[in-house]
């Protein structure tokens, strides 16, 4: 079982590099960053907003509403 994110805590968070929107995919437990390009992992319902750690996205995860 996945731990949950606090909504609130996904209002106000930002890409650490363009600082725009993340998307929340709960299914993948990542925020996603369209501008950046890149996926952040959450683990234990903890956001990792580290570059380093982030996966890029794959060309075919194209831009979803």
């Amino acid at each position: 079982m996945t731990t949950p994110v606090d909504p609130k805590l996904l209002e106000i968070l930002v890409c650490p590099i363009t600082r725009g929107v993340l998307r929340y995919d709960s299914k993948a437990q990542e925020l996603i960053s369209e501008s950046a390009r890149l996926a952040y992992p959450i683990r234990d319902g903890i956001p990792i907003l580290l570059p380093d750690e982030a996966r890029p996205l794959d060309e075919d995860e194209k831009v979803k509403k």
